[in-house]
């Protein structure tokens, strides 16, 4: 997955990778790129979690603006173009919102119109942190303005079975879950029935993925999925906390 999103980094004078202990031929092809002249620092940190392996990552970068993508996420040519303007952003601004479109298995690529959402992704150095305290779904917080990127966006290549969507959807719900409890969130019943059935409606048609057909449907459902598989594990993790300490 990583070669074609080095690839799209080809207009970037910095690329800084950051492995975790790779045994699958992933150190092999980064050197192959680097000996085509992409300007890749590789980095060994073992794995401390989501948000501080990005932090890491972040701390050994050395250009003004910087941009983050994981291995399976790439540029398309659009924005890949639209980069050299938002990087003339004026000093109030501290970070951009980069849109994305992600790969449905059995589909391909979701259309424009469908409303997948931004993500914090391109920011200046020095501006920007990400939240340690988050297991799951790392949030940065940007000194400055946040402004959202009208043009590109970043291809999420998710081109995985649904039993190794599932598989995922189980562990990030359980750090979700942790999280949750760990900011002093306590289960809601009420939340339990409904969270699944917003989270399907907001995907499916908030976000129309209705336009995916059958693909979208799935999407949507292995969303609720995660929602229903998060409020029970919270609600699990509560009550293990109120049992006597053997």
């Amino acid at each position: 997955m990583i070669g074609p999103c080095i690839e799209s980094l080809a207009i970037c004078n910095d690329i800084v990778v950051v492995d975790s202990g790779s045994t699958d031929g992933t150190l092999d092809l980064l050197e192959s790129y680097r000996q085509q002249g992409y300007p890749i620092r590789l980095f060994h940190n073992q794995w401390p979690g989501y948000a501080r392996q990005k932090q890491y990552a972040l701390d050994q970068a050395k250009e003004e603006w910087c941009l983050n993508l994981d291995a399976d996420e790439r540029l398309d040519a659009a924005l890949a173009n639209e980069l050299k303007a938002l990087v003339r952003a004026p000093r109030h601004v501290g970070a951009w919102r980069i849109n994305f479109r992600i790969f449905l298995y059995g589909y391909g690529y979701t259309p424009e119109s469908v409303r997948y959402g931004g993500s914090v992704r391109l920011m200046r150095r020095g501006r920007a942190k990400y939240n340690i305290e988050q297991l799951v779904h790392e949030g940065v917080i940007i000194d400055g303005e946040i402004k959202t990127s009208k043009k590109g966006h970043i291809l999420h290549a998710r081109s995985i079975s649904i039993a190794e969507q599932i598989q995922k959807e189980n562990q990030y719900s359980s750090l979700k879950a942790e999280q949750l409890f760990r900011s002093g969130n306590t289960p809601r019943i009420f939340r339990l029935f409904t969270s699944p059935i917003f989270y399907f409606i907001k995907i499916f048609f908030i976000r129309r993925y209705f336009l995916c057909g059958m693909t979208g449907f799935i999407h949507a459902t292995i969303g609720s999925i995660y929602s229903f598989m998060t409020e029970s594990k919270l609600y699990q993790i509560h009550y293990n906390s109120k049992l006597p300490k053997s």
